[in-house]
């Protein structure tokens, strides 16, 4: 995906690109924060093709990106973005008014939510937030670490983060139909710069050796277009607006095909050197269980075959982890280092996905797939590379746990009643508050899935948390769950407890299943962030 380059201020006058400046008054420390990059995307729907043989090469008709430096695709652009440097995204809706477009299972009206971002609540995409055909919508992104607005301490600072649409009740199809992509963080430890003189960078691999991934599940007819939910409904008008009708699946959508930057086993022709990917499971439903695999006959090239794991969600871990698995549910991220000098010219080298899953999308189906499924190659290519890039000992330092500071605790059960999805019971109402947390405050939640059917990876915005306890475990140190989160993996009958602090801004924020046929059948809540004193 390109990056999104940044434009004067003084464009988003043009009549084409709104034809207004920012207005400070709309944004919660816009002052404080001010822009120094300003962008724009023109949100389009166009033909993308997920593969050049037939039938994909005509193309699907697909929610798309248009900007400055890209036009006409998917996933969006990628953010390089820093620290200390807050930006400015205008997204204009430019699709055609909802009823006339070629997607057909979607809605040209969006919510652009940038997940694991610490946003104020009007720039953070909650799913009631959204625009319609001919509107569009400013986001403000202050890059600041949570509850530091000095920006010195680097314990709350993330690295990889993604946006992605959140329309009520429509963002598993919108998702599906494009609208996603990368926003990466960086800082002077983490600089984007793998020949970095500064003593504390950690010299990743860096420019074209620093590469995004994110997966995506999808499903095609005959014709090589991109279908939802085994038939695609048509739009209906429903109570005088024309809106598809209601989705037939309320357990998950499991595709055909598994797709990388929506193409369908695409390779990477790769040098003899370490190479650092950020991985990122998409959905909409499908949880994965990734291996590397080799067809090289060389032993040692056989032994380099596990991954070198850097974070957990948007966090750099404290030290690197090794694992044969890479475990990726809805939502979750994680960094890793493939190192190709360990193969010979020639190798080939596979991510593939071994985990079963029901057929009906609602979480895995307890098996092991021993060949698994193809997702990616890469291709070993001759000759021989300089490589600056190192791999640190030490990164991030994880933010204290003070059970001092606790205000309150809350319990949340996720179950399933009569078709939909509950949360203590209720469904979504957009316009009832679950929960008033006061600012400045820490609590403690638990997360139980009282169903013994389905998986949730939960996802909850504007602020992470760390996990302390297991279904009744403590978490062990240096282990996978010891860094901040902001997905919990919940299986069938799973209890999570963690420790979360609530800071810096005020407004309504949102929490769900991030299977997101699930949040669209009504498993979210909405929490309000309240000023000391207003709390429940």
């Amino acid at each position: 995906m390109p990056v999104a380059q940044s434009v004067p201020q003084s464009d988003l006058l043009d009549p084409s690109l709104g034809g207004m400046a920012p207005d400070p008054e709309r944004h919660q420390l816009y002052d404080k924060f001010t822009p120094q990059k300003f962008y724009y995307e023109r949100m389009q729907e166009s033909r993308w093709s997920y593969h050049p043989q037939p039938p994909f090469d005509q193309g699907s008709w697909h929610y798309t990106f248009t900007g400055p430096n890209f036009t006409n695709i998917a996933p969006g652009p990628t953010y390089k973005a820093r620290y200390g440097e807050p930006v400015f995204v205008r997204r204009l809706n430019e699709h055609p008014e909802i009823g006339t477009g070629n997607v057909n299972f979607a809605v040209p009206s969006f919510s652009i939510h940038l997940h694991n971002g610490h946003t104020a609540s009007e720039s953070d995409g909650i799913p009631q937030d959204y625009f319609e055909p001919g509107e569009f919508w400013d986001y403000h992104y202050g890059n600041f670490p949570a509850g530091d607005q000095t920006g010195r301490d680097d314990r709350e600072r993330m690295t990889t983060l993604w946006y992605h649409d959140h329309r009520l009740d429509f963002t598993a199809t919108n998702v599906y139909a494009g609208n996603a992509g990368f926003y990466l963080l960086f800082d002077e430890k983490d600089s984007d710069n793998e020949r970095d003189t500064n003593p504390e960078a950690f010299r990743l691999p860096s420019g074209e050796y620093d590469i995004p991934l994110i997966l995506h599940d999808v499903q095609f007819d005959e014709n090589g277009q991109v279908v939802w939910d085994f038939f695609s409904p048509d739009i209906q008008e429903i109570d005088g607006e024309y809106l598809p009708s209601f989705q037939h699946t309320t357990f998950g959508m499991l595709g055909d095909t598994m797709t990388v930057n929506r193409t369908i086993q695409p390779y990477l022709d790769v040098k003899r050197r370490k190479y650092r990917f950020r991985i990122l499971n998409g959905g909409p439903s499908r949880l994965y269980e990734l291996h590397l695999a080799t067809d090289s006959a060389d032993p040692n090239a056989q032994r380099a075959t596990n991954w070198l794991i850097l974070s957990n969600d948007g966090n750099l871990r404290e030290t690197p982890i090794e694992s044969e698995t890479l475990k990726l549910w809805v939502a979750n991220r994680n960094d890793v280092i493939i190192d190709f000098s360990n193969f010979n010219p020639g190798d080939n080298v596979y991510i593939v996905n071994r985990l079963g899953m029901r057929e009906d999308g609602a979480g895995q189906d307890g098996t092991q797939l021993d060949e698994g499924h193809l997702i990616m190659q890469f291709r070993v290519q001759a000759g021989d590379v300089e490589d600056p890039s190192q791999i640190p000992d030490f990164m991030r330092r994880q933010p204290d746990i003070n059970f001092n500071e606790v205000r309150r605790e809350r319990v949340w059960d996720f179950d399933y009643d009569s078709g939909l999805f509950t949360v203590n019971g209720e469904l979504m109402d957009p316009n009832r508050t679950d929960a008033k947390i006061e600012r400045g405050s820490a609590e403690i939640w638990t997360w139980r899935n009282t169903g013994d059917s389905w998986a949730h990876p939960v996802h909850t915005h504007m602020e992470e948390f760390q996990i302390f306890e297991v279904n009744g475990k403590p978490v062990e140190p240096f282990s996978f769950l010891d860094t901040k989160k902001d997905v919990v993996e919940l299986g069938p009958g799973d209890e999570v407890k963690f420790f979360g602090r609530w800071r810096d801004f005020l407004g309504p924020y949102i929490m769900h299943c991030h299977n997101v046929v699930h949040e669209d059948h009504a498993m979210m809540v909405r929490w309000d962030l309240v000023e000391p004193g207003d709390g429940d």
